[in-house]
């Protein structure tokens, strides 16, 4: 039995059968669930004008942070409302939940969140990237494996989806 399970959600299509996996590991009264969604802060746009000189950029660079930034608390936002509404249904299942979104790097967030939380337990969603795709589009379920202070439970997604995810990551 896990009591304390931190489930690592994105926006992607698997993420319900992250959740609903973690619900199934989670025993009603006793287990406490932690929701979180990382905002990669690398991801971030930075304005091309940062470090030039003159007034100008600087003017330029101060709103560009400034329409960064009110995206970013938008986004925010929106997680965090998304999050809700999954811990109200895992608290009418009498499963202790609390959420959270972070604006920082998942692959190193997701640890370190379990570390400090003293998580039992790890569930994640995995794409089934293969061969270079996972090599261009990254793993977080990999790095989350061999890094995780706990125990981890992955979830396997569809695999029809890596073929539209490769051809977005290569068009940008």
């Amino acid at each position: 039995m896990y009591n304390k399970i931190l489930v690592a959600l994105d926006h992607s299509s698997e993420a319900s059968l992250i959740f609903d996996a973690a619900l199934s590991v989670a025993q009603a009264k006793t287990s406490e669930m932690l929701l979180v969604h990382f905002i990669d802060w690398q991801k971030q746009d930075v304005s091309p004008w940062m470090g030039v000189a003159t007034l100008y950029d600087v003017d330029l660079s101060a709103r560009h942070y400034d329409r960064n930034r009110q995206h970013l608390q938008q986004e925010i936002e929106r997680c965090q409302s998304w999050l809700k509404s999954l811990a109200i249904q895992a608290n009418k299942l009498d499963i202790s939940c609390n959420y959270e979104c972070q604006v920082a790097n998942c692959n190193l967030g997701i640890g370190d969140r379990a570390k400090q939380w003293s998580a039992d337990l790890i569930v994640l969603g995995r794409r089934g990237h293969k061969n270079i795709s996972e090599v261009l589009l990254g793993s977080v379920s990999n790095y989350v494996i061999h890094h995780a202070p706990c125990s981890v439970l992955v979830v396997q997604g569809d695999k029809t989806t890596e073929t539209d995810e490769l051809t977005h990551a290569l068009e940008v």
